[in-house]
């Protein structure tokens, strides 16, 4: 009987048992019901399923001691902003992704774009008087002779004809022996002289593309007001009242102008120094460009350029790759006005032929100081 009584009291349990689970359920497909349309069950886990689990233990977002931020992190936008929950998240997700390793870009091409920095920076030499034209020298970081040179020379012509003319320099770094002294010998002629602007790009010759685009960067963000830029090398001669003579007459806006190349063949010799094999590049010429010796550009070009190098792939031939991007932007170089302005074969100095340029390459080994002293002279020129 007590047996019977005790199932009998089962039973009766297990049927008030069923019936309770039963209301709960039917209530809570009445809310359910009442959410309509906007109920995501999905979304529903996603929000709760912290809140059901977390008891069970759950991921550290502590970084074990010297475990530095992924690069994900450094770039993420919301860094510094994100809730508990979604740093868990975001944490969990880079713990357990493994790392990028490197790819290089291969022999023809370089790492551009790519998020490159200033080391030693003049971002006031824009300010607070704005140069009609700034000419940017690109020079390697251990030549100092030829900055020093330029500086005596044509780079220190500040105003003509009532132009504000502003000089700056142009450099990656160096790596390997020395690299720390040269370094600080730069930060210390940086404060002597306040024109040298370094990036932390290694520099060499296949990097040059690099140096331009970066050169770009600092022109588009340091110096937007300026009328022009002159980019040039550091072996050059600069007939500066010349050049500022031809931009007072020339357009304010897509405007490039220098040796202008046409039909410039792609070197397909392995031998050459400009070699690019026809899978990098399949025509057969390239498209009209300024010769990277020397060019000049309205200042609101650099934004639009480097607008253009994030769907041109970016060669190391670096005045090759600008005329690639100004295709791109439908701007076809201008020719100078006259064809006398620019020169990249050397020029022998002649005092008469050197008034009447732009630009030119100069004889090796040509003593530049005495040449300038002499060009200088207050007798006629012819």
């Amino acid at each position: 009987m007590i047996a019977e009584r005790l199932g009998c009291c089962s039973r009766r349990h297990c049927l008030l048992f069923i019936l309770a689970i039963a209301a709960v359920f039917f209530f809570h497909y009445l809310n359910i019901l009442e959410m309509g349309p906007n109920w995501n069950p999905k979304l529903w886990m996603q929000n709760h399923s912290t809140k059901l689990f977390m008891p069970f233990g759950g991921q550290s977002t502590v970084k074990p001691t010297g475990e530095s931020s992924t690069s994900a992190e450094r770039s993420s936008p919301t860094r510094g902003t994100t809730t508990p929950n979604a740093t868990t998240a975001a944490s969990t997700q880079t713990a357990r992704a493994p790392p990028v390793p490197y790819v290089s870009p291969g022999p023809y091409v370089v790492e551009y774009p790519y998020e490159y920095s200033f080391t030693i920076n003049e971002p006031h030499k824009c300010e607070p008087e704005q140069p009609f034209v700034i000419l940017m020298v690109q020079v390697a970081p251990n030549n100092r002779a030829h900055r020093d040179v330029i500086r005596s020379t044509w780079g220190a012509e500040g105003l003509v004809a009532g132009k504000v003319v502003k000089l700056v320099f142009l450099l990656g770094r160096k790596t390997g022996d020395g690299a720390e002294q040269l370094q600080e010998q730069l930060r210390q002629e940086s404060a002597e002289h306040h024109d040298l602007i370094q990036s932390d790009f290694i520099d060499c010759y296949k990097n040059l593309t690099i140096k331009s685009m970066v050169m770009l960067e600092w022109l588009d963000t340091f110096c937007p007001g300026t009328s022009y830029a002159m980019k040039i090398d550091s072996d050059m001669f600069l007939n500066v009242p010349n050049l500022v003579d031809m931009l007072l007459r020339a357009p304010k806006t897509n405007y490039m102008t220098g040796l202008v190349a046409y039909g410039g063949p792609v070197l397909r010799d392995k031998g050459s120094k400009w070699y690019l094999p026809a899978e990098i590049f399949s025509p057969s010429v390239y498209p009209p460009y300024a010769l990277g010796l020397g060019y000049i550009l309205s200042v609101d070009l650099p934004k639009k350029l480097i607008g253009a190098s994030r769907h041109v792939r970016a060669l190391y031939i670096e005045d090759v790759y600008l005329g690639l991007c100004m295709q791109y932007l439908g701007i076809n170089p201008t020719n100078p006005p006259s064809g006398n302005h620019f020169h990249v074969i050397p020029l022998s100095y002649n005092r008469c032929t050197f008034s009447q340029i732009v630009a030119t390459t100069l004889v090796p080994d040509v003593d530049r100081m005495w040449l300038w002293k002499d060009f200088k002279r207050t007798d006629p020129y012819c």
